[in-house]
């Protein structure tokens, strides 16, 4: 008995750190969020905040003035693109690679190297190439001799390319992380499994539809997850680019926070908006976990009929 309760002390001493920590930068937050999330608060400090239960939640949904519902439609729109563009470029890449072409990891290295460059550089990067004066996209549109294709007002500065062009940057970034999670998981298929589907008369393209790729289902669920949720918690990029701009056309939650904590010292509805994307981003990873899990019982229940 003593032996065990020593060794559970040790585990929670182990433990112990990790959970402070864990209490201390993810825990703690949310609760404060949703806590100065019901005041009015002008300043950091709750003196003179007027506690006003959901009114920050109403003024969100219900005003014009804070565009709460055209940045949410811009952040579902990069989570669409990012699920239905960048995560099949991503597993098409891993594919090819996974059946051990010449140069596989020279490969490797090229796509996943923009995921290690800092975010910052990367939008400063792509703010030279959107440049009207000299950017390089001008420059080859104008080889091409189509250079007034170019949006009034440039690439970030039009209203309805801004979006598109912030997109780009985050497909280049993020299409060589997605891939190298597939890509692992396309490594680890049985190789008897697809000798066995090729003796059966299937072809590479079946192969990857009917055997890897069903295989490979739990991955493909994180990069779901991953993309939707990374692309309703975009801050970074579009802050360098735009921050938000022009006219709210690439505003996306996370930079109407940052407006309302820092420009408008409305660090009340700033939390409110907070509390909302994290409520988003669990909704959303719930959702695409029950859709992937039915789509498997759904798989099963299929194959027992058919046997």
């Amino acid at each position: 008995m003593k032996k065990n309760k020593s060794k559970i002390l040790m585990v929670v001493l182990f433990l112990l750190p990790a959970l402070l920590l864990f209490i201390g930068v993810l825990i703690a937050p949310i609760i404060m969020s949703v806590f100065y999330s019901f005041y009015d608060m002008k300043s950091i400090s709750l003196k003179g905040a007027d506690f006003i239960w959901f009114g920050n939640y109403k003024e969100l949904f219900t005003s014009g003035s804070i565009s709460f519902w055209k940045a949410l439609g811009n952040s579902m729109l990069l989570a669409f693109l990012s699920v239905f563009l960048q995560l099949p470029l991503s597993l098409g890449l891993a594919l090819m690679l996974g059946k051990g072409i010449k140069g596989e990891r020279g490969f490797l290295s090229v796509y996943f190297m923009p995921v290690l460059i800092s975010t910052v550089v990367i939008g400063q990067l792509w703010r030279k190439i959107y440049n009207p004066d000299y950017g390089i996209l001008n420059a080859v549109l104008g080889l091409l001799g189509i250079a007034d294709k170019m949006p009034t007002g440039g690439w970030l500065g039009n209203e309805k390319s801004a979006l598109w062009c912030v997109f780009v940057p985050t497909l280049w970034q993020y299409v060589g992380y997605h891939m190298l999670l597939m890509y692992a998981g396309v490594r680890s298929v049985s190789p008897e499994l697809r000798e066995a589907a090729k003796l059966d008369g299937a072809t590479d393209a079946q192969v990857d539809w009917y055997v890897v790729i069903p295989s490979i289902k739990p991955i493909l669920r994180v990069s779901v997850i991953f993309a939707v949720t990374g692309s309703l918690k975009s801050f970074d990029l579009i802050y360098v680019l735009t921050n938000g701009g022009p006219f709210h056309a690439t505003e996306v939650p996370s930079t109407l926070m940052i407006n309302m904590l820092f420009e408008r010292n409305r660090y009340g509805m700033g939390s409110t908006i907070a509390v909302m994307m994290i409520t988003l981003c669990f909704a959303f990873a719930i959702l695409i976990s029950a859709a992937f899990k039915e789509r498997e019982n759904y798989g099963r229940k299929k194959h027992t009929e058919d046997i």
